[in-house]
């Protein structure tokens, strides 16, 4: 294949990007020991009131098992509670305790931090335009994802 340039591909560009912010962000929350996935369940309980596990797998793009795991993981840290929420006491509802808020809020400016480093670096119309490719690309992929 003489046309193939590795660093000219779609793939290796957002690869190569994915793969700056997720190190520069689990660099900023070492300190408070949040990895990048840990931060996506406490912003979806904290912030946008996403409670079940099978709600949160939906909402961060990974599967039921591996948030069950994640969940265990930071019960176990003691960062939230997970406990029945529907008549029979099946349905599981995840809260956060004191101690996830805590992390919420500290973590809460490194992650705006970091949006921001990568943001400015272009025109909020190329940001926009930039959100609306890469939601264009992945719509209608399905494929279940153990990590993000």
């Amino acid at each position: 294949m003489p046309n193939y340039r590795l660093h000219e591909r779609i793939g290796y560009k957002v690869s190569l990007l994915s793969r700056l912010m997720e190190a520069r962000l689990e660099n900023m929350m070492a300190d408070q020991g949040v990895t990048r996935l840990m931060w996506c369940v406490l912003s979806g309980v904290g912030l946008e009131d996403v409670n079940t596990p099978s709600s949160l797998a939906q909402y961060i793009g990974i599967t039921r098992p591996a948030v069950s795991r994640l969940l265990r993981t930071m019960e176990h840290r003691g960062w939230l509670e997970r406990a029945g929420h529907d008549a029979d006491g099946r349905g599981i509802a995840v809260f956060l305790t004191d101690e996830g808020q805590r992390k919420l809020f500290a973590c809460q400016p490194l992650v705006d931090e970091l949006n921001a480093h990568f943001t400015d670096k272009i025109s909020k119309q190329d940001l926009s335009r930039f959100c609306a490719l890469v939601d264009r690309l992945t719509e209608d992929e399905k494929a279940p994802l153990t990590t993000l």
